[in-house]
């Protein structure tokens, strides 16, 4: 089984390229919604975040403050190390785990930080980049709404460089020109990964 990880910088269009290659029939694991599963009420990360953060990342009914917890991160690299210790290698075993369960020629693995965090190195076969102008992204993230123009800034500047990233990507996926240039663009490496998976066998 070919194994595909998708990637891209906030607001680039991640979702939009992982749900264009579900709609085709090819089995999507996404890091950010095992992410959120793990840290939403009774997800298997809280206890953890607790004893590493305290009630300050918390709200008063006992579920996560995600905006308090993304402040903090951003301003306090060691809070961010410290999250990511914790998180990451339970997102990684989950990502195990649903691959153990994939019946496909190819898989789609989605992790915005792939580039940066070496984690998935022996698992991915090839990187799948979206990419756009960054002019494109904040305006993308502002659109989505819950974040400061400077927010999301900070954010793009932690993470890996567009550059870096391209020179990570096996592929890369242009999505500057809207939805049907996306859309056709998924459609012909949708054919080519079923290629190299059957050239493979």
């Amino acid at each position: 089984m070919l194994k595909i990880g998708l990637t891209g910088g906030l607001g680039s269009g991640k979702t939009a390229v992982s749900q264009a290659f579900a709609r085709l029939g090819v089995p999507v694991i996404d890091t950010d919604e095992i992410s959120r599963a793990l840290t939403a009420v009774e997800g298997a990360a809280l206890p953890m975040l607790k004893e590493s953060f305290g009630d300050s990342v918390f709200s008063a009914d006992g579920s996560l403050n995600r905006y308090a917890l993304r402040t903090l991160i951003l301003n306090d690299s060691v809070a961010k190390s410290r999250l990511e210790s914790i998180l990451h290698p339970m997102i990684l075993q989950e990502v195990t785990n649903q691959l153990a369960r994939v019946n496909d020629s190819f898989v789609m693995i989605v992790v915005p930080l792939l580039v940066e965090t070496g984690a998935y190195d022996n698992i991915i076969d090839r990187v799948l980049v979206v990419d756009c102008d960054e002019v494109t992204q904040v305006q993308r993230a502002l659109a989505r709404g819950g974040w400061e123009e400077s927010e999301i800034r900070a954010m793009m500047a932690r993470q890996a460089s567009r550059q870096v990233r391209l020179k990570q990507a096996d592929d890369v996926i242009n999505n500057d020109d809207g939805i049907d240039a996306l859309t056709a663009q998924v459609d012909a490496l949708n054919e080519k990964y079923r290629e190299l998976a059957r050239q493979s066998l």
